[in-house]
């Protein structure tokens, strides 16, 4: 793979950022851009464990996809302060994905504000992402291909993107988010994924406050150097093509997946799989 090291500044204005990155759609990494929130002298694990010790939480880990799982939904459930406990004492693949913050611990929502990049933030979808050393997510991208602003807490995360422009060399699964489940993007194999060598994107390492832009609709894979936790922040999709695909997402392709699951079970999930190679490959003879 040809990745290129994300940009990084130390501050950003927003007319440097929607003429520079957002515009041009191009992921930036803003170094300084939260040191004024309380969250950024307040956030780490030890203070979750505070303020969210007793909530229960999903838990999410790095398994092939199932039939029989539903959408985004988790593999196991313990306390907040379980989980921290299990993230300082050892390595574990389970992961916290889209905790919603203001739902679960209102409270937090006065530890930061939204900051002003020139575009509306979606203010009722804080998430929270948790993580151990070396755990990951698969490659994806969002089901509505928003703008993201992903603020990392207490530790280092590695992040590797890409645009959709490569999904011809990505090996995406039809009627989903995510690449083949086989790829490991932080060590690929390029005898058994040879369109990967074809494929250019971007690489980060984020450290505590640190803040990284990802374009609408960006696949993105990120793995937990260190155990620690994220945020992101959200705006729509603002290009016409990238929205009406959004819509197609979340209206159609997640319903009809779904219904597939239910009529054919695993055999739908191994054809998908399949397809996934079978395209690419041949892709690259063309």
């Amino acid at each position: 793979m040809e990745l290129q090291d994300v940009p990084r500044v130390s501050r950003l204005s927003k007319e440097a950022f929607l003429k520079g990155y957002f515009k041009p759609q191009q992921p930036v990494v803003i170094e300084e851009a939260i040191a004024h929130w309380p969250a950024y002298s307040r956030w780490n694990l030890e203070y979750m464990r505070q303020v969210a010790g007793q909530k229960e939480v999903p838990l999410y880990d790095d398994r092939p996809v199932d039939y029989r799982d539903g959408f985004n939904e988790p593999h196991a459930r313990m306390r907040m302060s379980e989980y921290i406990d299990l993230l300082q004492r050892e390595p574990t693949r389970y992961r916290i994905f889209l905790w919603n913050l203001l739902k679960e611990v209102p409270g937090l929502q006065e530890d930061f504000d939204y900051p002003d990049f020139g575009l509306r933030l979606m203010k009722g979808l804080p998430m929270l992402f948790f993580g151990g050393r070396d755990s990951y997510t698969f490659m994806h991208y969002d089901i509505d291909l928003a703008n993201i602003f992903h603020f990392h807490f207490d530790g280092e995360k590695e992040c590797i993107l890409f645009p959709q422009s490569e999904n011809r060399f990505l090996y995406k699964v039809p009627h989903s988010l995510i690449t083949h489940e086989g790829i490991d993007f932080s060590n690929p194999d390029y005898e058994k994924w040879p369109a990967l060598k074809q494929v250019k994107g971007f690489r980060a390492r984020l450290n505590h406050g640190e803040v990284l832009y990802i374009p609408e609709g960006y696949w993105h894979y990120m793995k937990y150097v260190t155990p620690g936790f994220s945020m992101s922040l959200r705006a729509i999709a603002r290009h016409p093509k990238r929205l009406s695909r959004a819509l197609y997402n979340i209206f159609v392709m997640r319903h009809y997946d779904n219904l597939m699951r239910r009529i054919q079970g695993q055999r739908w999930i191994d054809w998908k799989n399949e397809r996934a190679v079978t395209r690419t490959h041949n892709r690259l003879r063309d």
